[in-house]
């Protein structure tokens, strides 16, 4: 600005001299002190030219109205490097403000931004054509710099966009430390990973531990249980040994292997031995789809023996729960559905109508010592049979008395030809044994 003031006054200098040579009048100008106004017009000795003439009184004028313009321009200029200052003051804490904290501003100085791309000039004089040069260069210059400061911005997403992301250059030193804040969080997520690898390598080895106590100790239930099923191989024979049921539960059982034909008629014998009250239990049960109760001998609670067939129900004139021995022979056949019950070889009882016409359904499952509520199982502890049994033999038809008494005082042998008591037609379960039984000598010992 002072340069053009003093063009301006060379300027007018020259159209002076020049006025002066047309009219014999001549105009001089003089440096002007530190602190004095600036103008034309003034002497060494402080006094003005004077001049009458119309051409002087022009000049002066214009000098006048020069003078009062750089005034104005000068309180402009003053007005202007203030609101620039307080510019230059706002970019400084917002430059240092992105360098002490890199991270998480980016809407802050997205906001910043919005406030200085508005016209804060709008208010301001209108300023003559090289004043706003100057002011053009200089927002030139603020625009550089909130250029620098935009490129400080992290990678964002802009949301009214559609969700794109828009990626900005960082500076060397943030990207250093972005790096090395990712470095020390991957080295913490290491760390965590393995921790983790460690907890669930120790759950596995204390998993493999436990489950391997776990297996041992089932193979050694397994094992024994396995040797209890297993046939001794003390016996003498096949079909020397006996069934022990010691306690009354719903788990202790032995179970057939072979299962029935049809049969119209049926002869079961057994040998046993029970003092349990109230009642035996269960002997045997026989089962078959859709009928579990299709040949029962049971004894519950302060009931007689009771034969089922069909789920009919006789009750026999025997007495079993002395302790002692005893053999025990049941006919049955569907004509009239006549029953006769054998103690020891003698007859006790007869009667009919026991499910006449009925034949025997095969298929179905002989459990020994156990009451079938559905076929092969749910048990019943209160009629469990208690005490031991031997000799269970079956045959598809009714046997004399004479083969009947020959079995009771074992001078005969006859296994069942439907089934036979043989050490490998039985298995026990639940903790029910075989064991080696010579039933004539223990019987005579016993008597």
């Amino acid at each position: 600005m002072l340069t053009l003031v003093v063009g301006l006054l060379c300027l007018v200098s020259g159209h002076t001299v020049r006025a002066q040579d047309a009219t014999g009048s001549r105009f001089v100008c003089n440096a002007i002190p530190p602190g004095a106004e600036p103008g034309c017009g003034y002497v060494s000795t402080g006094s003005r030219f004077q001049s009458g003439s119309p051409v002087e009184d022009e000049l002066r004028n214009t000098i006048i109205e020069l003078r009062e313009t750089i005034l104005q321009q000068k309180e402009t200029i003053v007005s202007q490097q203030g609101t620039i200052k307080e510019l230059n003051s706002k970019l400084a804490r917002c430059e240092a403000a992105g360098d002490a904290s890199p991270q998480g501003k980016s809407r802050g100085q997205g906001s910043r931004r919005k406030e200085y791309g508005k016209n804060t000039m709008g208010d301001l004089p209108r300023d003559p054509s090289e004043t706003i040069d100057q002011l053009g260069k200089t927002m030139q210059s603020l625009k550089g710099r909130l250029e620098n400061l935009e490129s400080l911005r992290l990678p964002s997403t802009n949301i009214s966009s559609g969700g794109v992301s828009a990626l900005t250059p960082l500076p060397p030193e943030l990207r250093d430390l972005l790096r090395q804040r990712l470095g020390a969080l991957e080295t913490q997520l290491l760390q965590k990973v393995a921790e983790l690898e460690e907890e669930k390598s120790q759950l596995y080895n204390e998993t493999a531990a436990h489950r391997q106590r776990t297996e041992s100790a089932l193979n050694s239930l397994l094992e024994r249980i396995t040797e209890l099923e297993k046939s001794n191989n003390a016996f003498k024979s096949p079909e020397d040994f006996k069934v022990s049921l010691p306690l009354r539960t719903n788990y202790l059982y032995g179970r057939i292997k072979k299962s029935l034909p049809e049969m119209y008629a049926f002869t079961v014998c057994m040998w046993l031995k029970s003092s349990a009250s109230p009642g035996i239990g269960t002997p045997f049960s026989y089962g078959v789809p859709g009928q579990a109760n299709e040949i029962v001998l049971i004894e519950w609670g302060n009931n007689p023996i009771e034969l089922l067939v069909n789920d009919k129900v006789a009750q026999l004139p025997l007495s079993v729960s002395d302790g002692r021995w005893h053999h025990i022979c049941i006919t049955w056949t569907t004509r009239d559905g006549f029953w006769e019950a054998y103690q020891d070889g003698e007859r006790l009882g007869t009667g009919d109508n026991l499910a006449p016409w009925h034949p025997i359904k095969p298929g179905g499952v002989i459990i020994l010592g156990q009451e079938q509520d559905v076929v092969g199982g749910r048990f019943d502890a209160t009629q469990a049979f208690v005490g031991e049994l031997s000799q269970f033999n079956m045959w598809d038809r009714v046997l004399r008395p004479v083969d009947i008494m020959g079995l009771a005082n074992c001078s005969a042998y006859m296994p069942g030809n439907v089934v036979p008591w043989i050490d490998a037609n039985v298995e026990v379960f639940g903790g029910a044994s075989k064991a080696a039984l010579e039933i004539c000598e223990d019987r005579a010992f016993d008597s």
